[in-house]
């Protein structure tokens, strides 16, 4: 069977439409019709069937989905081992990260890493913490760089890499600016915009709050860190950010409490790490 085939039924089923899985695979979308097709003769059996301007799975598909998953980490876990076995550090490493630990942990270890060894084909997807994590648990990343969750999952294996202390903020002309001796109380007066309620980040957040029966005003939401220090910037309310992205447009707030989370790798204990991979994590516990 032609692998690319199975590349092409996993990414449509993933993303539930022919031009995601394109993009996602950096291939046309007559690519991958032609491989789905491929597929379902090899098959002998229809995968998916029309529905207004997409396509949907069949139940056959559904019923081959987590066949193709098993298979495919057979696979990986197959080069891996040869991998091992000829001593060559080479290969795809497949590898995830939220976007703050990529842009500001990330990058000294990953130049030094593609330096250090150049027979790698590091793949480096950007997603949400928790998103990662599944990605890690499912087999479809090796790595991945994250903010460590409340609660460990028993299946997985953990990399505590760097603190990440967290600070209340707010624009410097907002009403909470110049106020001393704050408490959260004073806080829920006021709109605040965090992460997804899901998020690891906004979990340390709230559950401070709960634990004082109190409830932000979360009027918005968005993930990326980076997008939330701008829409503080302007005085759309306050938030919780961590140290390295507290800028001149932001006024950290006098709150006695100290918030931190963990940034860290996590890896699935039950697949064989390649070298490639093995040779990232020995290059992070090696970095201060």
């Amino acid at each position: 069977m032609n692998l690319s085939n199975f590349d092409a039924f996993l990414a449509v089923m993933q993303t539930g439409s022919v031009s995601l899985a394109a993009e996602k695979l950096f291939l046309t979308q007559p690519a991958i019709t032609k491989r789905l097709k491929s597929l379902e003769e090899e098959l002998g059996v229809r995968l998916f069937e029309p529905a207004g301007r997409g396509i949907q799975p069949t139940q056959a598909a559904y019923e081959l989905l987590p066949r193709v998953k098993h298979w495919l980490l057979e696979y990986e876990d197959i080069k891996h081992a040869l991998s091992h076995a000829q001593n060559r550090i080479g290969g795809i490493l497949r590898i995830g990260t939220s976007h703050h630990i990529g842009l500001h942990h990330l990058p000294s270890i990953l130049k030094q890493y593609v330096q250090q060894y150049p027979e790698v084909q590091l793949d480096v997807h950007f997603v949400d913490s928790e998103q990662a994590h599944q990605a890690v648990l499912s087999g479809e990343l090796e790595l991945a760089f994250l903010t460590l969750p409340p609660q460990f999952d028993a299946r997985l294996n953990y990399q505590p890499l760097w603190q990440d202390a967290l600070q209340f903020v707010v624009a410097p002309f907002h009403g909470l600016a110049q106020q001393q001796n704050l408490t959260l109380e004073d806080l829920v007066n006021y709109p605040c915009l965090l992460p997804a309620a899901h998020t690891y980040t906004s979990q340390i957040t709230l559950q401070a709050f709960e634990q004082l029966g109190l409830k932000p005003q979360a009027n918005m939401s968005t993930n990326p860190l980076e997008s939330i220090r701008m829409l503080v910037s302007i005085g759309l309310g306050w938030s919780v950010l961590p140290s390295t992205l507290i800028n001149h447009e932001l006024v950290a707030l006098d709150l006695p409490l100290a918030l931190s989370r963990e940034l860290g790798m996590v890896s699935h204990p039950a697949r064989t790490q390649s070298r490639a991979a093995m040779a990232l994590i020995t290059l992070c516990q090696a970095t201060p």
